[in-house]
């Protein structure tokens, strides 16, 4: 597996000279103690790109509903009972916070796939990708590239135009959370100063517009998650990690004990798991907690009911899922039994005997479920 290399935050210059530059009050909603630790009030889910990611060559047909990342499917994820709506935001070369997952756009111009980066565009270039907002004027037809290399159009049944990060705040219905992936691209190097002002970017559009609305930062990159802790102390700061999926040249990336160590040393909040990495290692779990750290996981075994439930048993925080309206009426029938013991006055330990399986059973599968899961 090709090694992905990722500048430390060792070989810069030292971040004590950073200024935490954004301070205040908190995000109604959220709880954060102290800055080290945080704690999510109750078993959360998060809509993964609004309302779904889109992945094209699906059978399923709502892999390919509403165009993912954008001002529709934020707003109709909003319609179900999420807690986040989770998106990716990368920064144009004009320092505009826009929303798009991949690092590279792609359109098709006489019988040709031309490519380029997303954060060498200027916002308007941008913007000419996709449906456009005024009418009567075509956008530049989007493609994308499947993981055997094919190129198809981005076709989906509810399309719409693409956004930037204000756009969002401005749009999208007030009460849903932010969970605001900081994109950043795997195989470059990045200066401790280009990451300070990418950031400050961000940090400009969110303390503008935020208002009241709940905020969740997190980033795969591990020198801009405690670059980002460091700059402001009123939102929580996740580090997202694959937990061993894949293997990078930065260890930090590679498993769910170095996960640990980028939260701890940065004075993060928590990590953000691929679901396979927690799974394939549950000992982790109680690690994580035990460190006053929350834990919240992605991944395509979020869409299945008895893998989330698994997880509510096992202590995890919430799921980032696709498939919005299903996980959310699950996970409402899982603790609905709790709300209502706790209702008739029968004691948060009454509460906790939510479990379906005893002790000993779920001590089973905890055991079982590492042979199952293979990377």
């Amino acid at each position: 597996m090709a090694l992905k290399t990722i500048l430390h935050l060792s070989d810069l210059p030292n971040l004590d000279h950073v200024p935490e530059i954004y301070s205040t009050c908190f995000s109604k909603g959220l709880d954060l103690n102290r800055a080290s630790s945080f704690r999510i009030p109750k078993f959360m889910v998060i809509g993964h790109r609004g309302h779904g990611m889109n992945i094209l060559q699906s059978s399923d047909s709502r892999m390919k509903a509403i165009k993912e990342n954008s001002i529709l499917s934020f707003n109709s994820a909003a319609k179900f009972p999420l807690d986040f709506i989770e998106f990716d935001v990368q920064v144009t070369k004009d320092d505009c916070p826009v929303i798009f997952h991949d690092d590279f756009i792609l359109t098709e111009e006489n019988g040709t796939i031309f490519e380029k980066k997303v954060t060498e565009l200027c916002l308007a270039e941008f913007l000419c990708y996709g449906p456009q907002k005024e009418t009567g004027k075509e956008g530049k037809c989007l493609y994308r590239k499947t993981k055997d290399g094919k190129f198809v159009k981005w076709n989906v049944e509810t399309d719409d135009s693409l956004c930037t990060l204000q756009d969002a705040f401005q749009k999208v219905e007030p009460s849903l959370g932010f969970n605001i992936e900081l994109k950043f691209d795997d195989f470059a190097v990045y200066q401790q100063d280009h990451l300070l002002h990418i950031l400050q970017v961000i940090l400009q559009v969110v303390f503008e517009f935020a208002r009241d609305r709940p905020i969740i930062f997190s980033t795969f990159q591990p020198d801009a998650a405690q670059l980002v802790r460091k700059l402001q102390n009123n939102y929580p700061v996740y580090f997202l990690t694959e937990g061993g999926a894949s293997i990078y040249y930065d260890v930090r990336r590679n498993s769910l004990g170095e996960a640990m160590k980028v939260c701890l040393e940065g004075g993060l909040q928590g990590i953000v798991s691929e679901i396979k990495g927690v799974f394939k290692d549950p000992g982790a779990v109680p690690k994580i907690k035990d460190s006053n750290l929350s834990l919240l996981t992605y991944g395509k075994l979020n869409n299945v009911p008895e893998a989330v439930h698994m997880q509510y048993l096992m202590g995890i925080d919430g799921v980032i899922v696709d498939f919005v309206e299903e996980i959310s009426q699950t996970v409402d029938d899982m603790i609905k039994p709790a709300k209502e013991m706790t209702t008739e006055g029968k004691g948060e330990s009454e509460a906790n005997s939510k479990l379906q399986f005893s002790q000993k059973e779920l001590s089973f599968l905890l055991k079982l479920i590492p042979e199952l899961i293979q990377f």
